[in-house]
């Protein structure tokens, strides 16, 4: 076969063509006298280049035929060419495993092993395994003779005559065989002990699952009783020694190395435990001691070996337990920091190359299938499967996961599992770590089919089944709905009618006979959508419960349940996506406000289950939606009813966001910074309050000018408005100003000002379903005396000779909202000589600011309000920290440019910052001012309306309570705490404000 010098043979072009890596050592393999009857094979060369490494494939021929004895070499080459099965196996395996190539060079004649084909041989159980191991007496022969069967099992998995679930049954069955078979030689090196007891071995984990993989930990437990009258201590003794030598004859390393580790670690007590107990010891055990996650091990329980009448009382005795393991306190919470934990201890560099154990690993498919089965599996006896892919097909027909999601995670599962059993396969090691090299994953991407490209095709195949596993895992795993499915009573997982009515009065249902009708209308019927509601509703019943109004949120539920309920999305969004169903829960029971936004435009729920749908958007972002839709409008009208819906979607934005952050989730605890929350309610309102006056301001314009009004416009928030401070039911403080353009009419101008004023006053107070935006400009020079709208030059005059201190005052809170902004800017410019005067205020000015102060506490107190929980004028309130804060800008915020803010808090901050205010002083004004603003939103949140003190009905002011943070009972506690941040806030006001 020499060729030409500088041309290569044709045996080299042919095996390069057939896929070899090496062709010049494979020509010199194939060149062996052993090897002449095949060498130039068409056949032969065709079979290796279709196996995952033809290099490797043929190095191990050739030791296996060097190795044969040379009467028994012609018989296995004439079979290997003539017997097309055989072939294809032989070769199958030792281009996948160079471990098992290893064995056959050692002992040459288990290549027999593969040319039997029986239609048992497809598919062996445990008593054909049984019979491969017969006649293995000591732990050498016995690997041995599990190499033989793993040979016949790994040619069976590599031709495809068995899937990769098949393949694991089969190595597990194969384990139980041999722990049996080693159980036997235990028993016969110490007849004495096996005398005195009966010993079961009871597998666990993947074993027990019947999906082992190719090298893998056995585990076990081991439960023992006494035998023939023995006494308990003796018996248990004998049992442990027993079970050791088991072990060991597993474990050890020998001449034929080792089978697997038997593992027993999950026993009782773990490693400090003893390695065998009685039946009632571990009764007791798991009834008093056991952890979540030995519950979860014993999910996969099964007696292998050993006495199968002990075993079986094992399984009875325990599977109880198991399944009421989920009614556990915090049982979903530990499987999840569990699960957590296992990531966080892997090592960093091998994260990106874990099979198992790294996010979209195995172990991600693998526990939220036993999760779901833990929780589930109470009342759903279809769901007790050890297998996690049968479990996922039961979980699937019983519509606790989504047909399509159980599909792409059967498929993910199934591809990571053959690529985990390729991996450990080629030498026989203990591993789930991708490898790095070419060649291995060459090798490893043409086991799994891979052709054209093996590398390149294999990692995109792994990255896009473990892309999926991580998206799935995350939305099965770690929804919350679990863990309130949990915690609910047997039998209540998917909910009855006459369970529906108990737990309705278990819970606290003001009105249990209208609940348990919106529960009928919901749950009743035998369609997929009635399913899914009986799965969801015990979820839901609980979270209401844990709510102030329990009976608002299930008739919200139901009424949200009717407008969604054809739609395909939304149980679908409810069951997949946890943080919706939490969400809604929490937004439908905790008061009127948000509850009626949403139903105004129930497709709003989406907003829920988005994870940045509660973010809130800001100006910039709405401004162009509103004045685009505005700008498509036929009418004013109905350009300003589009801008107001936009505002609704957002107020309910906003709402549910404040408060899920005020409740809290299961996921993330409730905001402890509520001062962010009174931050965000405040911009998200004022950002979206001004977007809606651009649109108005829009409207009414186009309608009368189109895109040219005669004088420029612009729109001034003042007040709360001003300083970004809004809550829900804030009216909008604003100034109208206006410039006429060079070359117009001023009168012209004057009218077309006031009449957009009017017109959009108008627009956005008409009669709709959507909340009015009211529009206050008393602030307005001569307050309603003076006119709606008035020119720069008006403004200027008037600030100069008539302004005021009062009103230079309410100019601290002045920014541009809405329309020209250069004219916005100019008005700035014109009124920041009058609110930061150069030198600061004088003292006949403070002196004006404390009389109206103290005019104003004692004229505009509601008659009959309690002054020490009134929000806004009470003791140590709203206006209290304003005003003291105001005052130190008026008189500082010249020589400290960070004072110059509309904002109270960050003015306060920077008075802290300039040494003006002390550190506790600040904190008690902000705490105070903090609280305040929250029970003014937690009020128009719970009742629907504005207001500024605390409800009077216990309901509503439980349901201020729990959004303020307070557990149900403590709403006197509530009140004090109020009062008590308020008096010391008064004490501060008095000392700065009064007595500076």
């Amino acid at each position: 076969m020499t060729a030409a010098p500088g041309r290569r043979s044709s045996t080299f072009t042919r095996l390069l063509r057939h896929g070899f890596t090496d062709p010049g050592v494979a020509e010199r393999l194939l060149d062996l006298p052993d090897m002449a009857a095949v060498h130039d094979d068409a056949v032969l060369l065709e079979a290796l280049g279709a196996v995952a490494d033809p290099d490797l494939a043929l190095r191990s021929l050739v030791r296996l035929v060097d190795a044969e004895r040379e009467a028994d070499r012609r018989v296995l080459l004439d079979t290997l060419v003539t017997a097309k099965p055989l072939r294809d196996r032989l070769l199958g395996v030792l281009g996948a495993s160079e471990a098992l190539g290893d064995h056959l060079a050692r002992h040459p004649g288990d290549w027999q092993a593969l040319t039997t084909w029986e239609s048992v041989d497809l598919h062996p159980g445990v008593a054909e395994f049984e019979q491969g191991l017969a006649g293995a007496d000591d732990p050498v022969s016995l690997r041995i003779a599990y190499r033989r069967c793993l040979l016949a099992i790994a040619a069976r998995d590599v031709c495809g005559t068995t899937d990769v679930a098949e393949a694991a049954a089969e190595l597990a069955d194969l384990a139980t065989a041999t722990l049996r078979a080693a159980l036997a030689i235990a028993r016969a090196a110490a007849p004495e002990d096996a005398a005195l007891c009966r010993l079961a071995v009871i597998a666990l984990g993947k074993c027990g699952g019947h999906e082992l993989n190719y090298v893998s930990d056995v585990d076990v437990v081991f439960v023992a009783e006494p035998a023939g009258g023995a006494e308990e201590n003796p018996a248990i003794q004998a049992a442990t020694r027993l079970a050791s030598h088991l072990m060991r004859i597993c474990s050890e390393t020998t001449v034929e190395g080792t089978i697997w580790p038997v593992d027993a670690n999950l026993r009782p007590e773990g490693r400090n435990g003893p390695l065998v107990r009685t039946l009632s010891s571990h009764l007791a055990y798991y009834q008093r001691w056991a952890k979540t996650w030995e519950f979860q091990a014993l999910l996969k329980a099964r007696p292998v070996a050993g006495d199968p009448a002990l075993g079986d009382a094992y399984i009875d005795a325990v599977s109880p337990l198991v399944w009421q393991a989920a009614e556990r306190e915090n049982f979903v919470p530990d499987v999840q920091k569990m699960r957590r934990r296992v990531i966080d201890n892997i090592p960093a560099a091998e994260v990106e190359r874990e099979l198992k154990l790294g996010p979209g690993g195995l172990r991600d498919v693998e526990f939220a299938v036993q999760l779901l089965q833990l929780v589930h599996g109470r009342s759903d006896t279809t769901l007790r499967s050890g297998s996690t892919l049968k479990a996922l097909q039961a979980l699937a027909a019983g519509g606790y996961v989504g047909r399509a999601d159980a599909g792409q995670l059967d498929e993910a599962y199934r591809f990571l599992r053959s690529m985990e059993h390729r991996i450990q396969l080629y030498r026989l090691r203990r591993t789930h770590l991708v490898p790095e090299e070419p060649a291995d994953l060459r090798r490893l991407g043409r086991s799994l089919g891979m052709r054209m490209d093996p590398v390149f095709e294999l990692n995109r195949e792994w990255r896009r089944h473990a892309s999926v596993v991580r998206r799935l895992h995350e939305k099965l795993f770690y929804r919350p709905l679990l863990d309130a499915v949990a915690q609910l009573a047997p039998g209540e997982a998917r909910l009855s009618t006459k369970a529906a009515g108990q737990r309705l009065e278990a819970l606290g249902y003001a009105d249990p006979a209208a609940a348990l009708r919106h529960l009928e209308a919901l749950a009743s019927g035998v369609t997929r959508k009635s399913a899914i509601q009986r799965t969801l509703l015990p979820v839901l019943l609980g979270w209401f419960a844990d709510s102030a109004d329990p009976d608002a949120g299930l008739l919200g539920f139901r009424k949200v349940s009717d407008a969604l309920g054809k739609t395909p999305w939304y149980l679908r969004l409810l069951r997949d996506e946890g943080a919706a169903a939490e969400n809604l829960a929490r937004v439908l029971s905790a008061g009127r406000f948000a509850p009626d936004l949403l139903l105004r435009a129930p497709e709003a729920v989406a907003i829920l289950g988005d994870p940045g749908g509660l973010k809130p958007r800001g100006r910039e972002h709405l401004e162009p939606e509103i004045l685009a839709a505005v700008g498509r409008a036929q009418t004013a009208e109905a350009g300003v009813a589009v801008a107001r819906g936009v505002r609704r979607r957002e107020l309910f934005r906003t709402a549910a966001a404040d408060l899920i952050g005020s409740y809290g989730t299961e996921e993330n605890p409730a905001q402890t910074d509520t001062g962010a929350l009174v931050d965000q309610v405040g911009n998200a309102v004022t950002d979206l309050n001004a977007a809606t006056l651009a649109g108005a301001l829009r409207a009414a314009v186009g309608e009368q000018w189109g895109d040219r009004l005669p004088t420029r416009f612009a729109v001034i928030g003042m007040g709360r408005f001003g300083g970004h401070e809004l809550g829900y039911g804030s009216d909008a403080d604003v100034l109208f100003v206006h410039e006429p353009r060079e070359g117009d009419d001023e009168q012209e101008a004057r009218n077309a000002a006031n009449a957009v004023v009017t017109q959009m006053r108008r627009l956005l107070q008409l009669p709709a379903a959507d909340p009015p935006l009211l529009i206050d400009a008393d602030l307005r020079p001569e307050g309603k005396s003076g006119p709606l709208v008035r020119t720069l030059a008006s403004y200027e005059a008037y600030y100069r000779r008539w302004s005021l201190g009062w009103e230079a005052q309410a100019l601290l809170r002045a920014e541009p909202m809405a329309g020209d902004r250069e004219l916005g800017a100019r008005f700035i410019e014109l009124i920041d000589p009058l609110r930061y005067p150069l030198e600061g205020i004088g003292e006949d000015a403070v002196r004006e600011i404390r009389r109206l102060k103290a005019r104003m506490e004692s004229e505009r107190m509601p008659r009959g309000a309690d002054p020490t929980l009134h929000t806004k004028l009470g003791r140590g309130g709203l206006s209290d920290v304003e005003w003291t804060v105001q005052l130190i800008q008026m008189r500082h915020a010249w020589a400290e440019p960070g004072l110059r803010t509309t904002r109270t808090r960050r003015a306060l901050a920077a008075a802290h910052a300039a040494r003006l205010i002390s550190t506790e002083d600040a904190q008690i004004l902000d705490e105070a001012w903090v609280l305040a603003s929250r029970v003014r939103n937690g009020v128009m949140l719970v009742r629907g309306r504005a207001g500024d003190t605390f409800p009077s009905d216990g309901r509503e002011l439980a349901a201020v309570g729990r959004y303020l943070g307070y557990e149900p009972g403590h709403v006197g506690d509530m009140l004090d705490d109020y009062r008590r941040t308020t008096r010391r806030a008064r004490a501060v006001m008095e000392s700065l404000f009064y007595d500076a």
